[in-house]
């Protein structure tokens, strides 16, 4: 790979190198923002790209200018987050149809079976609420229907359901409250 000077890559010192980062990144974030709609991907996006010409700087061809390469190498990176995305967004999709397609309701889905206990918890402070509570939290956390879509489905007024909401978030509160500190450490794993 030769820099725009026609010098191997391998050759290309650091300041030289950081120098290119600094031309070049703004634009390519730019770039990359407008493709994946997300300032922070986008960055991580650069960042990488970047990084990997760092690390095989001497095994690189480059056929085009090093800021015709910097764009493809962003695009190309651009595209597969997002084929990776949409990949990710399927799998929890099919395991939300799953857990619905067997009845059980479960909210703790994110932790995978890591605590029954918890689950079971989870499970019983459910059975506590009365059905109509139940039924649009279960539409609202499961479903994430939007309060609005839950008054029309069910005939009831949005501020039944944000009367009903608020019943159920106080009774998982108190019911699930030894279990705070373990739910939090299980999401902030994920």
């Amino acid at each position: 790979m030769e820099n725009q000077d026609g010098l191997p890559v391998e050759r290309v010192d650091e300041h030289t190198f950081e120098a290119v980062f600094k031309d070049h990144f703004k634009s390519l974030h730019t770039y990359a923002n407008v493709i994946l709609k997300d300032s922070d991907e986008a960055e991580e996006i650069v960042q990488t790209v970047f990084l990997k010409l760092w690390e095989k700087r001497g095994m690189i061809k480059i056929n085009t200018s090093l800021k015709a390469y910097l764009y493809k190498s962003v695009y190309y990176d651009s595209l597969n987050h997002i084929k990776h995305q949409k990949v990710k967004m399927k799998h929890r999709e099919q395991k939300q149809y799953e857990t619905t397609q067997n009845g059980s309701v479960e909210a703790v889905d994110v932790m995978e079976g890591q605590d029954e206990e918890l689950n079971s918890r989870f499970q019983q402070a459910l059975r506590l609420l009365p059905e109509k509570c139940r039924t649009v939290f279960h539409l609202s956390r499961f479903e994430e229907l939007k309060y609005q879509e839950i008054a029309q489905k069910m005939g009831i007024s949005i501020k039944t359901v944000e009367a009903h909401m608020g019943k159920a978030l106080k009774t998982l509160r108190l019911e699930l409250a030894e279990f705070l500190p373990l739910i939090l450490m299980l999401i902030i794993e994920h």
